[in-house]
């Protein structure tokens, strides 16, 4: 199956596992491999692991020389990204290595080998995550893209993104509110005292909701107003105790790395997660005599956190009528092929969040789109920061423009109106001018158009028109008039863009409900997932290895 034993890391022995290069009587693939299909992941991993997943490719994730020694690393590798690729958790990956015959040739077990333990592959995860080189199985399948030549002199690179439903589920404000006092209750020295003597929304020992009568408006209005006068109460006394110890601590002189006072303990997050609750969805109503009371707000706060379990899970909008709750997974592709040259997993909204800020980012992230080419995308991708950063990288962005459409049907729309940059002014199609500054960026024709004849086709403002102008808005202009113009343009995005689609289904089918929980684990996840993806496709267009390095059969 695999020797464990130690390996030379420097001066140090590390404790890494590694395969054994002679096969047993009864291997897997000696006996079944026959049978594996051609052009498959299994059959390929069965032949090729240990090229692809070296084992000093992960020698610097067991410095130490103390402990017992780790599974072959090409085993691990090859587990996770079959697990990613069809979307099986750890004990159903682990019963797949003991039990199936393919998972037993790919990993080069023999056909009696049991599996590790399904922990193994969590434990491998934290330590992949804790490296430098965190997503080096993905990094390694691009190398592989790359020495077939599979890509070379494909200049296209199609960006786009999808909504990932999160593995938690969404909660109320109620049910946040006091999941977030009952953590600060239990994890934060001293809070319990704090509310000793008062009367409380509800009994924070108990498991469940409030027991209140939740069809009667007013007690669900007085247990909200209750719920957040416990919360700040606990905030203003905690607060200001952390305040003191932050003083006391900042006077002596250890200044050991042990985690203490970095913001980062459990304590200090349970505190600051409570603050964030107690302010995002409630109001201050005041009464006009001196008092008030919290009352939900009618409106969703921006960047809203919908769960306590999982904090980095957000709303998402893909369309006025799709609604999901999760993470965007944001993707490169070629769209000849379909490989996915990068991936991101971000929170659904927030900064960086967006899809032409995490676009850029992916596409600069793709060390195999180096030289100036085409980008295509929707919409949601034609903002004036992506297309400067594109233009500037020398790419010809091939990117459908954000509609423009007037405020009132067939009346005027910002291109109908004159930009002169130089002198910071816009004048509309009646021919009057309003000017705006760096700062505000803002054109106000106010009182011009009170007796203007085409008011009943521009606004319907009591205050007249404003044209916000863009600090890239002379590129914008320009990108959609070359659209309007250019049918070459219009036809490789009726071409080539759908193609991404095709990447997104290969990577959402069955899999479009995450596992993990936060940004980090399911980014790693979705890495995997890819690598398994491009796999895939390498392995039924004839992926091989020769002398030479990687090849596709031809």
């Amino acid at each position: 199956m695999f020797l464990v034993t130690g390996v030379v890391v420097g001066d140090n022995v590390g404790m890494q596992g590694f395969s054994d290069p002679q096969r047993e009587l009864l291997d897997a693939d000696s006996v079944t491999g026959h049978l594996l299909p051609t052009g498959s992941v299994f059959g390929f991993l069965a032949e090729h692991r240990l090229a692809l997943f070296p084992a000093e490719m992960f020698t610097d994730l067991f410095p130490s020389g103390r402990g017992r020694p780790s599974v072959a690393p090409d085993v691990v590798a090859s587990v996770l990204v079959l697990q990613a690729l069809h979307g099986l958790s750890d004990r159903q990956a682990a019963d797949a290595v003991t039990f199936d015959l393919r998972w037993k040739a790919a990993c080069g077990f023999a056909v009696t080998d049991t599996s590790f333990h399904a922990t193994t592959l969590t434990y491998w995860r934290r330590r992949l995550a804790a490296s430098k080189s965190p997503d080096r199985i993905f990094d390694a399948v691009r190398t592989v893209i790359k020495q077939t030549g599979v890509i070379k002199g494909k200049t296209r690179r199609v960006l786009d993104s999808t909504v990932l439903d999160d593995a938690v589920a969404t909660q109320d404000t109620v049910t946040q509110l006091v999941a977030a006092i009952r953590r600060v209750l239990r994890v934060v020295p001293g809070s319990e005292a704090v509310l000793v003597g008062r009367e409380t929304a509800c009994d924070y020992t108990r498991p469940g909701k409030p027991d209140i009568a939740w069809d009667d408006k007013a007690a669900k209005a007085a247990l909200v107003n209750a719920l957040v006068l416990d919360a700040l109460t606990l905030l203003n006394a905690l607060s200001s105790t952390d305040a003191d110890a932050d003083t006391d601590a900042d006077a002596g002189t250890d200044d050991s790395d042990d985690g203490a006072g970095d913001g980062t303990d459990e304590a200090g997050q349970a505190l600051a997660l409570l603050a964030l609750l107690a302010g995002q969805d409630v109001e201050w109503i005041d009464d006009g005599a001196g008092g008030g009371v919290w009352r939900i707000a009618r409106k969703v706060a921006h960047d809203r956190v919908i769960s306590t379990v999982d904090t980095e899970t957000r709303h998402a909008h893909k369309s006025r009528s799709r609604k999901q709750d999760g993470f965007k997974a944001h993707l490169a592709a070629e769209p000849d092929t379909g490989l996915i040259t990068n991936a991101a997993l971000t929170k659904a909204t927030g900064e960086g969040t967006g899809d032409a800020a995490a676009g850029a980012a992916v596409l600069a992230g793709d060390d195999s789109f180096t030289e100036p080419g085409q980008v295509l995308a929707d919409s949601a991708y034609g903002t004036g920061d992506l297309l400067n950063d594109l233009h500037e990288a020398g790419h010809d962005p091939v990117i459908k423009p954000w509609p423009c459409t007037p405020k009132i049907p067939g009346g005027f729309g910002v291109d109908d109106f004159t930009v002169d940059h130089q002198a910071r002014a816009v004048t509309c199609p009646a021919g009057n001018t309003a000017s705006f500054t760096a700062k505000t960026r803002t054109a106000q024709f106010g009182t011009a158009c009170a007796a203007c004849p085409f008011r009943d086709r521009c606004t319907t403002a009591a205050a007249g028109r404003s044209v916000t102008v863009n600090v890239h808005d002379q590129i914008q202009r320009a990108h959609r008039a070359r659209w309007n113009t250019d049918t070459q343009m219009r036809a490789d995005y009726k071409k080539h863009r759908p193609m991404v689609e095709r990447s997104i289904a290969w990577l959402t089918r069955g899999a479009r409900r995450l596992r993990y929980r936060g940004v980090a684990k399911n980014d790693a996840w979705l890495k995997l997932r890819a690598s398994g993806i491009n796999l895939r496709q390498l392995c039924t267009t004839g992926l091989t290895r020769t002398p030479g390095g990687w090849q596709i059969a031809t």
